[in-house]
């Protein structure tokens, strides 16, 4: 019996309409284009309305993929959604994801691993689909950064943008899909990256939020640094682990932080920036929404049997890289 592997055979996208541009910005917040470009690579983002949630974003992306692969939502098993921005806490927004597509058979949660939260969520597919019992997940990675940005704080609000991203995942028995994964967390420099109020350690109340402590917070230089080596690390441990060198690799699909953390990472790897795949100076960071968004925008690049790795570090931390053999030609 040949080996089950999880291959992601559809992707689709949803991005709000409206955009926030450097020069928008410099309007809000003491700031400019010059040196939110030079310091990010980013130009500009985009912001859902205010009132709707997160689940409208991963809601379309999925649609997206239902219409363009003319899937019976009834035949999905599972529903993922990754995402640090949930439409409300103790209520999973994969669960009305599923409920809303029709996906009425499928059972939903989410994963919350900050901006390698799409990357877990591959990896918790891929288990599930090579155990033999489900044979169609949807992943999607979404979040609505401007939910939980302070507007004044120009070393956050330059950064982040909403969008959604999905992929589908099915098995496949001709070795393509997930190839290999190195994930990784270190809890101990949680305080560097945070949200520290609406926990159960501190939760909201009118003092912390006038003391703003409901808004993400970085340590710009130390977070830098970190995700710089980690996501480096784990890159160039996938490749030496699977035998690959710089030209057997077709695409670097890392996630859409920071422009310098993604060369810093290919030339690591000796990746040629024609692989380097970005969206990051459109849409900003969109967290767990980078990644397959990077490959909704490129799809129609990627060919069967393409050698694709990915990247990731997000708060927590957490951080990690996959090898994926693509599975199909667009």
């Amino acid at each position: 019996m040949k080996k089950i592997n999880a291959s992601i055979t559809a992707v689709g996208s949803f991005l709000p309409q409206t955009v926030l541009s450097n020069l928008d910005l410099e309007k809000i917040v003491d700031t400019n284009d010059e040196w939110i470009t030079t310091r990010t690579g980013i130009k500009e983002r985009r912001i859902l309305d205010k009132g709707i949630g997160t689940s409208y974003m991963a809601i379309n992306a999925a649609k997206a993929i239902i219409e363009e692969k003319k899937i019976n939502p009834l035949e999905i098993d599972l529903v993922i959604v990754a995402t640090i921005t949930p439409d409300m806490h103790a209520t999973a927004t994969a669960a009305f994801v599923a409920s809303k597509i029709g996906a009425t058979n499928a059972f939903g949660f989410d994963i919350n691993a900050a901006c390698s939260g799409f990357l877990y969520g591959m990896s918790t597919a891929s288990a599930f689909i090579e155990s033999g019992r489900y044979k169609k997940i949807l992943l999607i990675g979404a979040d609505k950064m401007s939910s939980i940005v302070d507007y004044t704080d120009r070393n956050t609000c330059i950064i982040f943008g909403d969008g959604a991203g999905a992929v589908l995942m099915e098995p496949n028995n001709e070795g393509l899909g997930v190839q290999d994964e190195y994930l990784r967390s270190d809890g101990n420099n949680r305080d560097l990256l945070r949200i520290e109020a609406g926990g159960s350690q501190t939760p909201i109340t009118v003092e912390a939020v006038n003391e703003k402590k409901h808004f993400i917070y970085q340590d710009g230089k130390n977070v830098f640094k970190h995700a710089v080596s980690n996501m480096a690390d784990a890159s160039e441990k996938i490749m030496t682990r699977n035998s690959l060198n710089n030209t057997d690799v077709n695409f670097l699909v890392a996630h859409q932080a920071n422009k310098r953390i993604i060369d810093a990472t290919s030339n690591r790897m000796g990746i040629v920036d024609e692989k380097v795949l970005m969206n990051i100076h459109r849409y900003g960071n969109t967290t767990a929404a980078t990644i397959p968004l990077i490959l909704s925008d490129y799809e129609s690049k990627f060919k069967k049997g393409d050698n694709i790795i990915f990247a990731s570090f997000g708060a927590g931390f957490t951080w990690g890289a996959m090898f994926l053999k693509w599975a199909y030609n667009h």
